[in-house]
């Protein structure tokens, strides 16, 4: 075979008068696509979709070439595209010497040193949802979902931005309905005009403006201090040296909207899945409370802990590996491009699914069997770097990442000490691959005294 048969190999797939099938399939159910894809055609895949064709890589090779190695011919690609709409253009859906900007500008609020400096207003948010959820035993089941959720905000409002977000009744469902919109012009591939009086348009259009004027009153509130360095005020100077005041104002909305939306969907997810995952497995459930015990007793945690939390650490990882809270990785080729042996064309929409690499039988043995103990360190250091990314990988990797595993840490540890969660009896439990891969409709659970 000549090197041209060679780079011009195009992966297998349906043929294209599947593209049509596969526009639906994509809008009702984007988890069964992917699975059945790398189920039927391997590693690397071809899917007709609609107007386009996707190419779909799924071994840690193929996700280190496009993620890290040739970054730089990958932009964000189809579902972000279309989510700018929704979004703007902040850290999440921007590209090129912009992002560059941005991420330079939030990066040091990111840094370990400043996270794990907010160690305790991590576990006094925790502390909070412990009594709230207490209050609630015996009186019924609450919507885990959204226990989460408003965690996740006080955690995200005091540790970046100095701020209460709890005071806004509106914060989440706003979240929810922007995130509706851009997933539904994912699943269409293309966005409705934004004049076309549609109650889902109407919806997202209200919920926009209602964050935009929590964004606005955020930055009128924090106006004449430039002694913080949070991510607010960060955001807030690097907005006043954009020579046109109009720019400026827009970039620190679109920034503001995309980190609160991201910041807190992705951990609330992650919680959610695992207090799902623990329950029905009640021997996690006693491990994780042994050793909350044994090293917390009764004390709030402290960033010295999270290396003694080592049972707790491993089980958010499984829980992520099953539940990836980014499910898919969407990129568009800048310049055509071999991954795997396979040539990629110009333009070309790539997906990288952690959600299916999590799953990948020649890495993850039973790989849908919930084992907290795969992360156990002696059994992993053969495990290719590739084959588990919950947090993205590359130039692009989640800035919140270190945010993220101290607060589920936290969380997992104090409520496994305090309290256990049921599931409703009945209440199917059902993945919605969104923004972030989370529980569709909620997750009614009882709360009980863990002994």
């Amino acid at each position: 075979m000549t090197t041209t048969e060679r780079i011009r190999r195009v992966p297998p797939g349906p043929p294209r008068t599947a593209a049509l099938r596969t526009l639906l399939v994509m809008g009702r159910d984007r988890l069964g696509m992917m699975t059945s894809a790398a189920e039927r055609y391997g590693d690397a895949a071809r899917l007709p979709a609609g107007p386009k064709e996707l190419y779909y890589f799924n071994h840690p090779d193929h996700a280190k070439h496009v993620l890290a190695d040739n970054a730089g011919n990958y932009h964000k690609g189809i579902g972000l595209v279309h989510a700018r709409r929704a979004l703007g253009d902040g850290l999440l859906t921007s590209e090129g010497e912009l992002w560059r900007k941005q991420r330079k500008v939030i990066q040091p609020a990111f840094q370990h040193r400043r996270i794990t400096g907010q160690a305790g207003v991590v576990a006094a948010e925790a502390a909070r949802l412990v009594d709230r959820l207490r209050a609630a035993a015996g009186r019924g089941p609450v919507d885990v979902v959204r226990q989460m959720t408003g965690l996740t905000l006080g955690v995200l409002g005091h540790t970046l931005l100095d701020a209460d977000l709890g005071r806004f009744d509106s914060i989440g469902t706003d979240f929810a309905a922007v995130q509706d919109q851009a997933m539904f012009e994912l699943a269409t591939l293309s966005s409705v005009p934004a004049w076309i009086p549609l109650p889902r348009q109407l919806h997202f259009r209200a919920a926009r403006r209602r964050l935009e004027r929590i964004v606005d009153q955020l930055v009128t509130e924090r106006s004449g201090t430039s002694d913080r360095d949070d991510v607010l005020s960060r955001l807030i100077l690097s907005a006043g040296r954009e020579p046109d005041p109009r720019v400026g104002r827009r970039r620190l909305r679109d920034e503001l909207v995309t980190l609160l939306l991201a910041g807190h969907e992705t951990t609330a997810s992650t919680l959610s899945w695992t207090l799902y995952l623990i329950d029905r497995h009640p021997e996690v459930r006693e491990r994780l409370r042994e050793e909350a015990v044994t090293v917390l007793g009764d004390r709030l945690p402290t960033v010295d802990d999270l290396g003694r939390l080592r049972y707790t650490a491993m089980v958010v990882e499984e829980v992520m590996r099953l539940y990836p809270p980014v499910w898919i990785l969407p990129r568009k080729a800048l310049a055509e491009d071999e991954v795997g042996g396979y040539h990629v064309p110009a333009g070309a929409d790539v997906l990288v699914c952690p959600y299916t690499l999590h799953r990948h039988p020649e890495f993850w043995p039973e790989p849908e069997r919930f084992d907290p103990d795969r992360f156990d360190p002696d059994r992993s250091t053969d495990r290719a770097r590739y084959a588990y990314i919950p947090f993205g990988a590359g130039p692009r990797f989640c800035v919140g990442n270190h945010l993220g595993m101290m607060e589920a840490a936290f969380v997992v540890a104090m409520l496994a000490r305090e309290l256990r969660l049921t599931r409703v009896p009945g209440y199917a439990v059902v993945p919605e691959p969104m923004m972030s891969l989370r529980v569709r409709g909620g997750l009614p659970m009882t709360v009980h005294p863990a002994s």
